[in-house]
């Protein structure tokens, strides 16, 4: 082999090696930052296999107890509670959110058909490639909250608007506050 043919292969090897490594993403934690794990010893199932719930609330989950309206839709139980919001770039849940979020799992838990899609959100601040990545972040936040509760994957989806759904014009910290957030959608609901 001649010096200029080894040269090429060493340059290339390399190049290579230095694009990899500028490619090279940092993993995500097991759970996010400001979410507590109330479950024993960090797990989220009991002995025998099914979700444990200590952690969650009571939560009125029967139809019949609200005079025959959908829990999800009746504006006195906390399930109606949609949204999730979020600090100034920041994907860590707020632990005024935890009861929220605890009350939509229990419901999850007893309903092992219900599905949702967790729509994250960002103010128009920032490129939109950041703010895809970052209400992609909070939805991911979000539902790692719920897979702590004992609530399985097939039973979540996550999504990015960025900035999509932010309201137009926004003047003031107020209105920046209300587009921080996690829509939590119900399939057919």
């Amino acid at each position: 082999m001649n010096k200029g043919m080894f040269n090429k292969k060493v340059l290339g090897a390399l190049v290579l090696a230095a694009m990899l490594s500028a490619c090279k993403s940092t993993p995500m934690t097991d759970k996010p930052a400001g979410v507590e794990d109330k479950s024993p010893a960090g797990s989220s199932q009991s002995a025998n296999g099914s979700a444990d719930t200590s952690g969650v609330k009571e939560v009125v989950i029967d139809s019949n107890a609200n005079n025959g309206n959908n829990p999800l839709k009746d504006p006195n139980n906390i399930l109606s509670k949609r949204n999730i919001y979020f600090d100034f770039d920041s994907d860590t849940v707020r632990a005024e959110f935890r009861p929220l979020i605890e009350a939509h799992a229990k419901y999850l838990l007893a309903n092992s058909n219900a599905k949702l899609v967790l729509q994250g959100n960002a103010d128009e601040r920032g490129t939109r490639e950041y703010n895809v990545s970052l209400g992609q972040r909070r939805a991911v936040s979000v539902k790692k909250s719920f897979n702590l509760l004992g609530v399985q994957d097939k039973q979540i989806e996550t999504v990015s608007f960025g900035e999509e759904k932010a309201s137009a014009n926004c003047a003031d910290e107020a209105c920046h506050q209300l587009n921080r957030r996690v829509d939590v959608v119900y399939e057919n609901d």
